[in-house]
Order: structure tokens, then C-alpha cells, then sequence
């Protein structure tokens, strides 16, 4: 397994060692669409593409591959599907149908939209469907070889997983030509043919295994066979996968012993979990998609929660506040890019790995996204919106187009994933309130200081505390009738910063009117 070192980052340590070892590579990443595809997957393909990328910077041939498992079967009815699924257990995701009826199958259903989020994150593999690879006779041969080896897998099998295995057990799972489920034993062998015995609905039958698509070897065995198929060198996968005893395991000595071909250089990462619910998985409902968190985030952020971390680094995913502080670090390690600031580690690679298809131009203007969290809640469009960041930043074109992207995707976080403790509607009409003199007077001495500072935040929050101070007034109670004048609520966004955004204009105006 490949360790890492501080001074160069991960993606070119690994890309050396390639280098090192030979001038031509396929690198390849695979996920079965068996659930929603969640960032958590994201983590492999993002992870080979990044290493792609930087073998091809070092002028080395390589190729991107990504294999959809479209032909893995149904486990069985995950919490998201209807109880009607339950006659489908068994059979090939690509032979089922779409749980929507827009897409030509199960599988298609998950896989699109985990493929359109690749190709917004700049990754641009060649794609193949598992389900294709087999009709098209692309693995007979390995499922020629798997058989006449059945005994010599069945012991590695049994020494390295520590698993027995029937001596009657035959590396394939034949499609049962009644039921269609990939339940089909092998009872007896004889290249080219097959007899079976299905063991979900007992149907007996003969298959010709020179035809594609009768069948599917299990996953211990497809995986070393597909590295054989397309040549593989690489391949990044889940610690799961490279437990003891796990199907890295038994692949390496498969596809060497078995198929004569040397196993590709393993990077295992861990896995991403969603704050306060562990690990993702897609079967369980514990996860977000990739397609979900590019309606929050712009591509370049989700590339960089990648390629800031080494794989073997565990990564929280927080859909709350921490998706703020997200985008607000990749800003900073944008302003760091394009202000030559080589104070934070590997600053320039990180940056560069983090741009789905090209990097600005110039750095674009520097508007926090909680700043715009905010903002978005106070204009009622992008075009009021504009107009409030306009009165402090001198937004140019392109600042104004990468604006648009980040206020609709934060208007999706604010409706779906924000925390109420940042959520808040201006009222529009001045509040019906009963004031005592106390707080008439501070309203009072509060509009006239307002109507003359600067109107910056720290300003204004400064005035308020002072103001309340001067009439005797606690700080907590004098926030709070601010809080309620513009919000109807007592608690609201940070005073100076909401109230900047707001306008002096509307503030002043709002004061007057309750006073």
C-alpha cells in the first residue's frame, strides 16, 4: 500500500511511483448502482482522477476508465424502494425496471445522474456498463479460464478468506432462463455447456457459454478478471475492500495465479461519513448524492474537500454550518493561489487539482459564502441581491456569473439543508410594537447615530452597544428589539453584517417607523 509524504501531494507521489514502473497506464474506477450514488463514492472516482491527471501532466499514457456494475444483482428491497420490488431480488440491475419510469432501468436510474455530477466535476472517463461487457462475449474467455480453475479459486478462496466453500461450487452465477434472477448453480461442466439449477425457483436448465450475457462470475473473481480485460494498473478502492481476507486480497493472488496478469497498484481510501450518522451508504438512506451536493456547492469546492485531504484521511461531511466553512477555506486557498501565499501546505497543487476544467483568471472577488447565506435572504431575487454586494464590492463580469452560480446553489441549501439558527424572513412592513420609554429613547438615539456613521458593520455594531449602554439598556435586550424590527424574532445573523446588508435606508426608515 502507498504512504504519502508532506511536501508533495499525494496525487504526485502516486503518479511517480507509475512512472516509475512503466510509460502506459489504465487506471480504472467502478460503482454498482444498486442505491443513490453518494459523495462518499464520489471519494474513488475523484480520487483515480486526480492521479490521471497528474500522469498525463507528466506527458505518461494513461486512460480513465469507469465501469458502471450494471450487471450486479438486486440484494434486496432497500428502505427507498416499495415492498413491489421484493419479485426483483436477485435479478440484474439492468434488467429491472426504473423506480420512476423515466429511465431505461434500475440501474440507469442511479447511474445518470452520478454520471452527469462527473462529468460538472470535470471527470471525463471512458464509460462501459458491466451488462454490455458480458453480451458483448467480452468476458468469456476469463469465464472460460475461471472454470476450468474452479478448484484452484474455490482454495484460495478458502486459505485467504477463510471461507468454505462447497467442493461442488463453480465460480459462476448463471441467469436462470425462467426467472431471470442470477441464482443459476452450475451441476455439472463440460466447455462450452452448462447445466443448472436455479436455486430461487428450482428451474433446471442447459446453457452454451460461448453466448454473452448467460451469466456473471462472482465479485471476487470478476474483479481480478476485469483488470486482466482492460489491462488495469491502477486502481484506487474502500478500506473495506482491503480488509484481511477481503476480495483485494484474494483478487491480487486470483488474477496473478488464475489469469496471468500482474494485479494493478492498490490506494485504498477511507470512507466519507455525514456528520452525526457515520458512515454513507447508499442501501441504508445515510448518505447524500453527488448530484444533491453539486445543488449546493459549486464543482470546484467538492473537487477540493478531495484533493486537500490524502485518501487515507477520514472526512466529515456536515450539511449544516460546515458546508459554509467549506466554501470559505477553498476561497482562502484561492486568494492564497493568486496572491503566491505558500504558507498553507501544497497551497498551488490543491488548487489546481480542484478546477473541474480550467482555473479563473484572475482572482475573483471575495464575498464569504455565510455573508451570502445571509444576503440571499434579505433581496427577494439575484437581482436584489446584486444590488446589496454592489454597494461595497466593484463586481465585474465574471465575478457577477460565478455570483449567480453560488446564490442559486445557496438558495437550494438555505430550502433544503440550512439550520434554522440561520434562517429568517425581513419583514417587509414595520411590526406592530408596544414600546416603553426605554426603548423608545434608545430607538431614538440609535436612528440619529445611524443616519450619521459610516455604514460598515463593525460600525453599526459598535454604535448599537454603545447607544444601549448610554441608555441603560443591557446589550442582550438592546439586539433583541433590533431583531425584532427587522425579523419579527428575537435572534437573527450577526447585527453589524445584517444590518450593512440591509441599507441605511431601510434601517433608518424602519426605526422612524415604530418610533
Amino acid at each position: 500500500m502507498l504512504s504519502f509524504f508532506s511536501l508533495v501531494h499525494w496525487a504526485d507521489v502516486v503518479a511517480e511511483k507509475l512512472n516509475d514502473i512503466a510509460k502506459k497506464h489504465v487506471l480504472a474506477t467502478a460503482i454498482t448502482p444498486s442505491g443513490p450514488i453518494h459523495v462518499g463514492n464520489l471519494r474513488e472516482v475523484m480520487t483515480t482522477d486526480a492521479v490521471y491527471r497528474a500522469l498525463k501532466e507528466r506527458g505518461v499514457e494513461a486512460r480513465l476508465i469507469y465501469i458502471g456494475d450494471t450487471f450486479d444483482p438486486l440484494r434486496k428491497v432497500y428502505p427507498f424502494l416499495p415492498s413491489s420490488y421484493e419479485k426483483y431480488v436477485g435479478m440484474p440491475l439492468s434488467e429491472i425496471p426504473c423506480p420512476c419510469g423515466e429511465h431505461e432501468s434500475y440501474a440507469n436510474h442511479f447511474l445518470e445522474p452520478f454520471l452527469d455530477s462527473l462529468k460538472e466535476v470535470g471527470i471525463l472517463p471512458e464509460i462501459y456498463y458491466a451488462h454490455e461487457l458480458y453480451e458483448r462475449g467480452i468476458y468469456n474467455e476469463s469465464i472460460k479460464v475461471a472454470l476450468d480453475n474452479a478448484g484452484k479459486i474455490r482454495k484460495i478462496i478458502t486459505r485467504i478468506a477463510k471461507r468454505e466453500l462447497p467442493s461442488s461450487w463453480m465460480p459462476f452465477n448463471i441467469k436462470c432462463q425462467k426467472c431471470n434472477k442470477l441464482e443459476g448453480e452450475i451441476i455439472s461442466y463440460e466447455y462450452p455447456y452448462a447445466d443448472y439449477k436455479c436455486k430461487s425457483c428450482k428451474n433446471e436448465g442447459k446453457v452454451d457459454l460461448r453466448e454473452g450475457g448467460i451469466g456473471k462470475l462472482p465479485w471476487r473473481v470478476d474483479w481480478p478478471a476485469r483488470w486482466k480485460i482492460f489491462n488495469v494498473t491502477f486502481e484506487a478502492f474502500g478500506k473495506d475492500h482491503a480488509a484481511s481476507g477481503s476480495s483485494w486480497d484474494t483478487g491480487k493472488v486470483i488474477v496473478k495465479e488464475i489469469f496471468n496478469y500482474e494485479p494493478p497498484m492498490p490506494l485504498v481510501y477511507e470512507f466519507i461519513h455525514l456528520k452525526g450518522m457515520g458512515a454513507m451508504h447508499g442501501s441504508t438512506g445515510v448518505a447524500v448524492s453527488a448530484e444533491e451536493v453539486l445543488k449546493m456547492i459549486p464543482a470546484e469546492v467538492l473537487r477540493f474537500l478531495f484533493m486537500k485531504y490524502e485518501p487515507n484521511r477520514h472526512i466529515e461531511f456536515d450539511t449544516g454550518f460546515g458546508l459554509l466553512d467549506l466554501v470559505d477555506e477553498y476561497d482562502r486557498y484561492e486568494r492564497a493561489y493568486f496572491e503566491g501565499d505558500t504558507s498553507i501546505k501544497d497551497v498551488k497543487r490543491v488548487y489546481e487539482l480542484s478546477q473541474p476544467y480550467k482555473k479563473a483568471e484572475r482572482m475573483p472577488t471575495y464575498i464569504p459564502y455565510r455573508h451570502l447565506a445571509i444576503v440571499a435572504q434579505i433581496g427577494r431575487n439575484f437581482d436584489e441581491v446584486l444590488e446589496i454586494l454592489k454597494r461595497k464590492h466593484d463586481l465585474q463580469k465574471f465575478d457577477i456569473e460565478r455570483l449567480k452560480e453560488r446564490y442559486e446553489k445557496i438558495c437550494y441549501w438555505l430550502s433544503h439543508y440550512a439550520p434554522e439558527e440561520i434562517k429568517f424572513e425581513v419583514q417587509r412592513e414595520a411590526p406592530k410594537i408596544e414600546l416603553n420609554d426605554r426603548q423608545r429613547e434608545f430607538l431614538t438615539a440609535l436612528k440619529e447615530k445611524f443616519e450619521g456613521i459610516e455604514w460598515e458593520a463593525e460600525k453599526i455594531h459598535t454604535t448599537i452597544h454603545e447607544t444601549a449602554k448610554e441608555k441603560g439598556m443591557s446589550a442582550k435586550e438592546a439586539f433583541e428589539l433590533v431583531y425584532i424590527l427587522m425579523l419579527a424574532k428575537k435572534r437573527g445573523p450577526r447585527a453589524g453584517y445584517f444590518l450593512q446588508s440591509l441599507g441605511r435606508e431601510f434601517v433608518v426608515k424602519r426605526i422612524a417607523e415604530v418610533i
